[in-house]
């Protein structure tokens, strides 16, 4: 079974049981009403009457059936709810699958970031991150995007990925749960910004010895004024108690307010997280030395957060003015959640940020695992060990091109040649070419399988000038603008040791044709200096010469077009030697412009 077929199996399976909830929960709603009015019937007349005992008996019966019925019900939309979700993954992988855009967000707020990230498209509508993200955490969203613009460039840690996301990839429940009890949560009510605010504030009544006593001597104080007034209905006995827990109460009302702020409404968002590391603690590790310590991370956490999520519940129930009222009055409401929330602070405000940067780990994982089961034609790359910065691969393709468009190429570069200079005409797949080498060898250093047959790399930086634009702003042209990224690039190459792939495409467009050529000639000879491997487009055929004069080190490539009836045809397929044919007189007299 395929992938776009287990998730349409999946979608009928999911509508029927939203079906069959529908139903429960109409018949169950039909039941409780008939309970509820069952109850309101017989308690009537046992107050009416001589208070039988055995109508008393039918009518406690009842209550109980609708109690019963109201925690069915409870849990039948808590079903439907999740259902609902689950249908919205599965329909929303199939209709990716089908070439359809992804409902989730394509992080766009990303899209600024320097380097590769808008050269190849990282990330923005129909971006890599777009087709990877299935996070629904910032910890999670921000994880993935570290991982695409900051891949951590150890073999060992690349292995270690690459085993642990295999390894989740076949686990599609799992990862459905995850994503579907994510959604369901979801961090409408913030983030957790505030929750780390909370976390550094010091404890409010922890380290008061006299606290651990009144808080539990008024209660139990009130207690017994309520049994003394069962029996001689002298309400009197209460007041002192009442007067005592509102001096307590007040006296750390300002301090308990403050903190109340930063935890205010956050039950939900810390739900998700707590259900979120629950549900990760049942992964099936296997050998995966990544899965099992973040299982290890998300067992030692997941009762302590749902715990935290617990106690946030509880302190809300502070703004109902008749549970306030109430229970401060009786039973130090406000000094009882205070307390127990200091003492979880003093416990596990160590491991917090551990905790929740492991939501954002299983996030990430989920992500790339979910890319993996989505693309069982895509193989995992081998990471190669050598020093020098080498990639080999056959049947390369660009992964955001759909199937059934995209051409592959073989290709290989630092066995031999240092630099390709890739020539072409417009439109002919240069830059295309230089796209997907790069984010199939980002892929690649995430632990991620990469589309193409077969793919050995040597983890490296990834520098680029592919996609360049002025800036009103800063008052650069577009010809200053390319000239400071190329001065990163070398900038970069002169601080680092570490192996890096180069991708140029054009350079400076902005001046006469014999400047042009003679500065692009001098940057290639100044990149060979470095411990790079370059992909160097561009239309400038003079730069051909220098495969003959650096012979071994460049190599020229190209890719050709062909005017065959009237048409333009590209067959995007990469070739030995320098591109001959031009196009740009032929498209413009074709449109009439000359």
């Amino acid at each position: 079974m395929n992938p776009l077929e287990y998730y349409q199996q999946r979608i009928t399976t999911l509508q029927q049981r939203l079906k069959q909830l529908h139903q429960q929960l109409l018949w169950v709603s039909m039941f409780r009403l008939l309970s509820f009015l069952g109850v309101a019937a017989t308690g009537y007349y046992y107050f009416r009457n001589d208070k039988p005992t055995w109508l008393l008996g039918i009518t406690v019966s009842i209550l109980i059936i609708f109690i019963m019925l109201v925690r069915k019900a409870f849990k039948l939309n808590d079903d439907k709810a999740l259902t609902t979700k689950l249908l919205f993954v599965n329909t929303n992988e199939a209709a990716m699958l089908q070439q359809q855009p992804s409902q989730f967000p394509d992080g766009r707020e990303a899209a600024s970031e320097a380097g590769y990230a808008a050269d190849l498209d990282i990330f923005g509508k129909g971006s890599l991150y777009h087709l990877l993200n299935r996070t629904t955490t910032s910890h999670g969203t921000e994880k993935l995007q570290k991982a695409l613009l900051r891949p951590d460039p150890d073999a060992a840690s690349i292995r270690a990925n690459q085993q642990a996301i295999q390894q989740m990839a076949g686990q599609r429940e799992l990862r459905q749960l995850l994503t579907a009890n994510g959604l369901l949560h979801g961090e409408k009510e913030g983030n957790l910004h505030d929750v780390l605010a909370w976390l550094q504030m010091p404890t409010v009544l922890q380290h008061i010895g006299w606290i651990r006593i009144v808080r539990w001597a008024l209660p139990v104080l009130s207690i017994i004024g309520f049994i003394v007034v069962a029996f001689t209905m002298e309400y009197t006995w209460l007041v002192p108690g009442i007067l005592i827990s509102w001096v307590v109460t007040g006296l750390f009302a300002k301090k308990i307010l403050h903190q109340h702020n930063l935890l205010s409404k956050k039950q939900s968002i810390l739900e998700q997280y707590g259900t979120i590391l629950q549900l990760f603690s049942s992964v099936e590790t296997g050998d995966a030395a990544v899965l099992i310590d973040e299982k290890k991370r998300a067992q030692s956490a997941n009762k302590s957060i749902s715990q935290l999520s617990s106690l946030s519940g509880m302190f809300d129930q502070r703004l109902n003015l008749l549970v306030n009222l109430f229970l401060n009055s009786f039973f130090l409401y406000d000094i009882q959640c205070m307390y127990a929330l200091d003492k979880w602070k003093t416990n596990h405000k160590e491991q917090f940020d551990e905790w929740i940067d492991g939501v954002g780990a299983i996030e990430t994982l989920n992500s790339f695992a979910t890319f993996s089961f989505n693309n069982p034609d895509f193989i995992q790359p081998e990471v190669s060990s050598a020093g020098e910065p080498q990639i080999a691969a056959t049947a390369m393709a660009h992964p955001l091109i759909p199937a059934g468009s995209r051409v592959a190429n073989d290709f290989t570069i630092g066995e031999a040649e240092k630099l390709m200079l890739v020539t072409g005409s417009n439109m002919s797949g240069k830059t295309t070419f230089l796209r997907t080498i790069g984010i199939n060898l980002l892929l690649a250093q995430c632990g991620a399988p990469v589309c193409a047959a077969s793919f050995r790399f040597t983890p490296m930086n990834i520098l680029s000038s592919i996609r360049v634009s002025d800036s009103l702003q800063e008052h650069t042209s577009y010809f200053m603008a390319e000239l400071k990224q190329l001065q990163q690039i070398i900038h970069f190459l002169q601080a680092q040791q570490a192996p890096s792939l180069i991708l140029i495409d054009e350079i400076l467009r902005g001046t006469n044709s014999e400047d042009k050529t003679h500065g692009s000639e001098q940057f290639i000879r100044k990149l060979l200096q470095y411990n790079c491997v370059t992909l160097f487009a561009t239309h400038d055929l003079a730069l051909s010469i220098l495969e003959e004069e650096l012979k071994g080190r460049v190599s020229n490539y190209c890719f050709e077009s062909i005017i065959r009836d009237g048409q333009l045809l590209f067959d995007y397929t990469l070739q030995r030697g320098v591109a001959k044919n031009k196009n740009a007189s032929f498209l413009m007299k074709k449109m009439e412009i000359i």
